[in-house]
């Protein structure tokens, strides 16, 4: 389940803080937007899917074959994964507390979307209609 950036619902499982709006120096330009600087990738013409993974997490090998099917799906989508060990200054500017988490960014860069845990694949295409 994605939950809609600021509106504090969700399951458990999906964070619903705000964090576009955070002043994080190097990490989110003054309109609380992620490029290819932040993502260390071109991020997609129309969306991004945005993956914090780990080493030694399971469910993060599944949620990268979910994410790259659904970015081959529609054009414009790019899937980028973040090694969160490596960019703990970027975990932490954006609130991410365990692996994996999503999120969906629109063709600005800004974050639309958010969800902890392994997504199901309609839940991903579902929350990409909202970037795109």
């Amino acid at each position: 389940m994605y939950a809609h950036e600021g509106d504090g619902r969700g399951d458990g499982r999906v964070a619903g803080e705000a964090t576009t709006g955070a002043r994080v120096r190097g990490q989110l330009d003054a309109a609380g937007r992620l490029g290819a600087a932040e993502l260390g990738a071109e991020p997609g013409e129309r969306a991004s899917l945005v993956q914090f993974s780990s080493a030694f997490c399971q469910p993060c090998r599944a949620t990268r074959r979910i994410l790259a099917e659904v970015a081959a799906m529609v054009e414009g989508v790019a899937h980028i994964e973040i090694d969160a060990e490596d960019r703990l200054e970027l975990v932490r500017a954006l609130g991410i507390e365990k692996t994996p988490t999503v999120l969906v960014l629109d063709g600005a860069g800004r974050i639309v979307r958010r969800a902890a845990g392994m997504p199901r694949k309609a839940d991903v295409i579902a929350a990409l209609g909202a970037a795109v």
